[in-house]
């Protein structure tokens, strides 16, 4: 049994290492061609950016390796496979709440990794990226990797998910994750500055974060920032 679990951690952190660099890297190599230069005289941070993500890797894989050994041998969590066991409707509306319930958690956390001790001891890491690039999306310090690497595995016990739309969740996790801190908006205008924008998080939502440190916290939504007073708009890409 402990083999089959160390396995599983082990397989799931290099599910998870891979899954960065192959998604970093990617959108690395598209900014290198839309937006030539931008990281040029970045190298020693991207190097860290690196260092530190992959250390996040292992924080994130470990517990999400062990809820999926726990769900193949002994049917932990409401994750379902047939996908007629809930109504078709359930499948969007399961998506929603699992990205309602992230995006929640991750709200008050970073909120909290702003207060002077934890910033001074965790999240200075990743705000030691300036300007964030593609690389920086999972440049945590270990205490700040564990608040985001426990979100998942627990939501997989409260809400039922289909594999399929628990894949979902973990790639827009992914790519919002990459795309807000790459320095250049992926979305069109019409949608970044249109009615969609207003509640969607991109790049020049969260590049103000960055700029300015205590606003605009949200990772998918705005919802949480314009409920609390800390939305301050859009920055400059």
């Amino acid at each position: 049994m402990l083999s089959a679990l160390v396995l599983s951690a082990v397989a799931m952190t290099a599910i998870v290492a891979i899954r960065y660099l192959a998604t970093s890297g990617g959108f690395a190599l598209a900014t290198a061609r839309v937006r030539p230069g931008l990281y040029a005289a970045l190298g020693p941070q991207i190097g860290r950016e690196i260092g530190w993500s992959l250390a996040s890797a292992a924080i994130y894989g470990i517990p999400a390796g062990i809820v999926a050994w726990g769900w193949r041998q002994h049917g932990w969590t409401r994750i379902y496979t047939d996908v007629h066991v809930f109504p078709l409707w359930w499948l969007p509306v399961s998506l929603l709440l699992a990205l309602l319930a992230h995006d929640t958690w991750f709200y008050w956390t970073h909120r909290l990794m702003h207060r002077p001790v934890p910033f001074r001891i965790a999240h200075a890491v990743h705000h030691a990226s300036r300007p964030p690039t593609a690389w920086a999306a999972m440049s945590f310090h270990p205490v700040e990797a564990l608040t985001g690497a426990v979100v998942i595995p627990a939501l997989v016990f409260v809400i039922p998910l289909h594999v399929a739309v628990l894949g979902t969740v973990l790639a827009i996790m992914t790519v919002m994750g990459v795309t807000n801190h790459m320095g250049w908006e992926l979305f069109p205008r019409r949608i970044v500055h249109g009615r969609a924008g207003r509640w969607l998080i991109t790049a020049s939502h969260h590049q103000k974060h960055h700029a300015m440190y205590q606003c605009n916290y949200g990772l998918y939504f705005r919802l949480w920032d314009r409920a609390c007073g800390t939305d301050r708009g859009l920055g400059q890409l």
